[in-house]
């Protein structure tokens, strides 16, 4: 099965990780730089978890209602009974919910995740291939480099200017087009005497 790949704010929203082991704190890494409101329950927690500064630890069993209030959960306990119960309690209440290892009972997936400047990109192969998907996630992690993360910064400051510029949605479409151009080009990157004679000669 296709999962479409939402983009969603989750800052301040409370995520729950059922679970204190490697892939519990794998999970919880990931979350953190988003501004999300993590608080993680288990009996023991690997030592990771204490140095994750903006995660609540709760030291003790799961309780049903540790769910209450919940965006999302992540079920990551070592313990696949108890994660599908997780799964089943957060069915029936449209809590989205990931069981770690077990697609079947999945609300949705973690994507193979890369981040660098202010691009974020997702991949995902539905939960079929993790290793193709963290293979995919190596080669645009290596096409995301300096020149091209520049290019975006610099696309991004300009689209005012162009949007002031060009009248119509086509023409500031070429001209974005032509400034990417230009950016990831042999040249170097260009400096805003050059994007200006660039734009006005278009």
């Amino acid at each position: 099965m296709a999962f479409f790949p939402f983009f969603i704010d989750i800052s301040d929203k409370k995520i729950l990780i059922a679970g204190g082991g490697n892939v519990a704190l794998r999970k919880a890494e990931k979350l953190l730089p988003f501004g999300a409101d993590i608080a993680a329950v288990s009996p023991a927690f690997c030592e990771g978890f204490a140095a994750l500064e903006g995660v609540m630890l709760y030291c003790r069993r799961f309780a049903d209602s540790d769910i209450d209030g919940a965006f999302a959960v992540i079920a990551a306990t070592d313990n696949r009974e108890l994660n599908a119960h997780i799964y089943r309690l957060c069915s029936e209440r449209n809590i989205l919910v990931n069981t770690v290892d077990d697609p079947e009972n999945c609300g949705f997936y973690f994507p193979a995740l890369v981040r660098a400047g202010s691009v974020t990109a997702g991949i995902s192969t539905g939960g079929t291939s993790p290793i193709f998907a963290r293979y995919v996630r190596e080669m645009l992690t290596a096409a995301l480099d300096e020149k091209t993360l520049a290019a975006g910064d610099i696309l991004a400051r300009y689209r005012p200017v162009i949007r002031q510029m060009f009248g119509t949605g086509e023409q500031r479409k070429n001209a974005a087009e032509k400034l990417l151009e230009r950016c990831v080009s042999g040249g170097g990157i260009p400096t805003d005497n050059e994007i200006t004679e660039l734009l006005e000669s278009l």
